[in-house]
């Protein structure tokens, strides 16, 4: 019907002869939708929520186009050419589960597939591919920014930004496409084909989707269906490969593990070198910390791998301050770094972040943590702030149990709040400290989202600065 959609629910529930299903209305399946309706492909959309946001633009963009709303095992998908799921829908999810195994006589791929494998189908540029369970966005980003700089005319985006389908029109001359990608995005993607991927860590997170660590590993891991160089950590064996690529790169922040790409003594300082090669002075980046310089290396891999100018890419790490949120930079006054790492939602990015600052200040590490923990085991956080800490300052819903998870290691001052804890924080830090928020927990409980809560910790701080007058 013309002006209005149609929805599948009252009549028969099945979904037409012919037709690809996508699932989900969010940012990836609107872009889904978008890419389906260019290439002249027929398709209809299933959201199990009663009134998904942003339903109503949906249907001014795409009026003939059906939509169904309810609960996915009520809906026949017998006779659908092909499933495309959003990527926080579950492919294990009721009434898809029985798709598992089924074979689209068309594609030769799974019937049931993800965002990604349209992107691939339709890419004609080589693809440089980044996962992890942290850090992602920071190589992602700098990847890009080496590319530009070496006069590459690249497309960014995926799970960072724009998404991938999307950038098929937006930069339609791409000569490279540079992808974050989750997990929810890989365990729906048959076959990459990269020309560069790299899995920068693995630690516990999305254990409700995968189930177990092993599921999420696997899920990683299709990163490198196809590829034809592969980056790894050398410090973490979970982010190799099971069946070894054409061509592997290591990197390592450790002197005693074996790693092409790692940091190492030259000219009396501390260096990025690739094997015998010094390639900058680790003094010379805008990032501080080993994971930054684990970071670094990654990219360079990839950079070298992908045919980048090693001079660009060092000119791109001497003046990348970081990402918003994600051990960026805000401010260092008084001998004192002000660290925004606010989309540290978990204990193994702060670990992280603890892990990567702690051994290259002059002074101490002031914690400021909190929020939403969702159940999260903050022991681990322990032992390093008892080597690195001056102090943690805790907030927000689970305070208590930061505190008592860290109180016999460190001291710890439990507050009300964001504004609160950074109030401490300038009363004790000193020179050589870095004041690092890195909550290890949600924000919303006082915050509408980690963005929000990282705006917060920047405007205090500037506001602070400016009325000390430094």
């Amino acid at each position: 019907m013309k002006g209005d959609t149609v929805t599948t629910r009252s009549v028969d529930n099945r979904v037409p002869s012919g037709t690809t299903l996508v699932v989900g209305l969010g940012l990836s399946g609107r872009a889904i939708c978008r890419h389906l309706a260019r290439q002249g492909v027929p398709f209809m959309v299933a959201d199990t929520r009663e009134s998904p946001p942003g339903l109503d633009d949906f249907r001014l963009a795409h009026p003939d186009v059906a939509v169904y709303l309810g609960h996915l095992e009520a809906l026949d998908l017998e006779a659908a050419e092909e499933v495309v799921l959003s990527p926080g829908i579950d492919p294990h999810a009721p009434g898809l589960v029985a798709l598992a195994g089924q074979t689209n006589p068309l594609t030769g791929e799974p019937r049931l597939v993800g965002e990604m494998a349209l992107f691939v189908r339709a890419a004609s540029a080589p693809i440089a591919a980044i996962t992890g369970s942290n850090a992602k966005s920071t190589v992602t980003t700098l990847v890009g920014e080496m590319a530009r700089e070496s006069g590459v005319r690249v497309a960014v985006g995926g799970n960072l930004g724009t998404p991938a389908l999307d950038l098929l029109v937006e930069v339609p001359d791409a000569e490279l496409f540079v992808l974050e990608l989750s997990s929810f995005q890989l365990e729906t993607t048959p076959r990459l084909g990269a020309e560069c991927a790299a899995f920068l860590n693995l630690s516990e997170d999305h254990l409700d989707r995968h189930g177990d660590m092993a599921g999420y590993r696997a899920a990683k891991l299709a990163v490198f269906h196809g590829v034809r160089h592969a980056v790894i950590n050398a410090d973490d064996p979970l982010t190799w490969p099971e069946a070894a690529p054409p061509a592997i790169d290591r990197f390592t922040t450790e002197p005693a593990r074996d790693g092409e790409w790692r940091v190492a003594g030259h000219a009396g300082a501390d260096w990025l070198v690739q094997g015998e090669t010094p390639l900058m002075p680790i003094a010379a980046m805008r990032l501080a910390g080993r994971h930054h310089q684990a970071n670094a290396l990654a990219a360079l891999a990839m950079g070298r791998r992908l045919g980048f100018s090693p001079a660009a890419m060092c000119a791109v790490l001497e003046r990348f301050p970081g990402l918003a949120h994600r051990g960026e930079l805000v401010a260092e006054a008084g001998g004192v770094r002000w660290i925004n790492d606010s989309k540290g939602t978990n204990v193994g990015a702060t670990l992280a972040a603890i892990a990567g600052l702690g051994p290259v200040l002059d002074g101490r590490l002031i914690l400021l943590a909190g929020g939403l923990g969702k159940g999260a085991d903050f022991a681990p956080l322990a032992e390093p702030l008892g080597r690195f800490g001056r102090e943690a300052i805790v907030f927000g819903t689970d305070a208590g149990r930061l505190e008592a998870a860290l109180g016999a290691r460190l001291p710890v001052t439990r507050v009300d709040d964001l504004a609160a804890a950074l109030e401490r924080a300038a009363a004790i830090a000193e020179p050589g400290d870095a004041v690092l928020l890195s909550p290890a927990c949600a924000s919303l409980d006082q915050f509408t989202n980690y963005q929000a809560r990282g705006d917060a910790f920047r405007d205090w701080v500037q506001h602070h600065l400016a009325q000390e007058g430094t």
